[in-house]
């Protein structure tokens, strides 16, 4: 099913769900962090670090930093590659995948009012 919106409709549906998602309780992401975790949920495995530096055009560091924040926030997980030891595997959690749900169930009502 294809959804025709004009440029104001579109940026005024990623308005509304963004103010939900800043009011309600919960991990509030930046605009990389959300990247980087939808990135993970939607694109299959696997993920390391050096993957996602080179799909998002930034460093490793700035990677690991959003790692950093959403692991304590419960959404992804990282383990030794057990293959390669140099590289960490990034991996989904149920938090992740819930957030992710609740997200995509406030954007479909978004768009339906």
């Amino acid at each position: 099913m294809a959804v025709e919106l004009t440029a104001t409709e579109a940026l005024g549906l990623w308005h509304d769900v963004s103010l939900e998602q800043v009011r309600r309780d919960g991990p509030d992401l930046t605009l990389r962090q959300m990247a980087i975790l939808l990135h993970i949920y939607l694109v299959p495995p696997p993920h390391s670090v050096r993957d996602l530096a080179a799909t998002l055009g930034v460093t490793k560091p700035v990677i690991t930093r959003a790692l950093d924040s959403m692991g304590g926030m419960g959404l992804v997980d990282r383990q030794r590659d057990e293959r390669d030891r140099r590289n960490v595997v990034i991996k989904r959690t149920l938090a992740g995948a819930l957030f992710l749900e609740k997200l995509g169930d406030r954007i479909i009502a978004a768009a339906r009012r």
